[in-house]
């Protein structure tokens, strides 16, 4: 098994972050730009890569009360993740992401995964500012 986990301090409160992140109709905005998760009858996805051309049968849940949004493979168990949001004062919140590859064959190594857990987390916090800022102007 490996695990792997990258955290990221974004300008805005933890509910403008956690609701950025948790809507299920732009997760492609902030999701590494090879994977597309298709919202079937929730909390069930198909999770489709382009590298591979696979749709994955997965699972997706974003619980609002813990700002925490959990997902994972449906059938064969090869890989698990979570996303937590916590507020640090001043209006700051941190993001941290955590995957786990139960089986290796779906792990593509620790410097592609950890690229696209900080390009994933720079995404999110993009996406955040901008609405934010359309939401102050």
């Amino acid at each position: 098994m490996s695990e792997y986990e990258r955290s990221r301090t974004m300008p805005a409160q933890p509910e403008h972050v956690f609701d950025q992140a948790a809507n299920a109709g732009q997760l492609d905005a902030w999701l590494p730009s090879e994977l597309h998760v298709h919202v079937e009858d929730p909390p069930a996805v198909t999770v489709h890569e382009d590298d591979t051309g696979q749709d994955t049968p997965a699972l997706l849940r974003a619980e609002s009360d813990q700002m925490r949004i959990e997902w994972g493979t449906r059938e064969q168990g090869g890989y698990a993740g979570w996303l937590q949001v916590a507020g640090i004062g001043s209006g700051a919140s941190e993001v941290t992401v955590h995957l786990s590859f139960f089986d290796q064959s779906h792990d593509p190594g620790e410097r592609q995964v950890c690229d696209a857990l900080d390009d994933s987390l720079r995404r999110l916090e993009e996406q955040v500012r901008l609405r934010v800022d359309n939401a102050a102007g």
